[in-house]
């Protein structure tokens, strides 16, 4: 998210509506650990990235569906011997992640919009977000 946090900074404060998803937890061998982020915004476009192009294109329609149904989201890729076309990472690890979208109005934008400009401005920041079930 750190690499990403100044043109999300740059979202808020134009009142863009966007999702994140946020690489949660990786078992065996990813590209990117926790912490990595990929966001798109209500127009698709997209910032960052989590796997190097491995799930960018399935977590995309995950972002915008997250974003159109104003629910977070948990997802998890990993290869799936019945399913090879399935998105998946190539070096053969598994990745979950937390998307959450953040509406134009939305009633936390406010602590998220404060959080993301402190870590652009190089701030310590701490964010406490419950996994939803599943």
């Amino acid at each position: 998210m750190l690499d990403i946090a100044a043109e999300l900074d740059a979202w808020c404060r134009e009142g863009r509506a966007f999702a994140v998803a946020t690489v949660v937890a990786v078992e065996g061998s990813a590209p990117r650990r926790p912490g990595a982020a990929l966001a798109v915004d209500e127009r698709g476009r997209a910032l960052g990235g989590v796997s190097g192009g491995c799930v960018e294109g399935a977590l995309w329609e995950e972002c915008r569906a997250a974003l159109a149904e104003g629910t977070p989201r948990l997802v998890r890729y990993t290869a799936d011997a019945a399913d090879p076309f399935a998105p998946t990472l190539t070096c053969g690890g598994t990745v979950e992640l937390l998307v959450t979208p953040v509406a134009a109005g939305a009633a936390q934008r406010p602590l998220l919009a404060g959080a993301v400009r402190a870590v652009a401005e190089g701030r310590a920041v701490s964010l406490l977000r419950a996994l939803p079930e599943g």
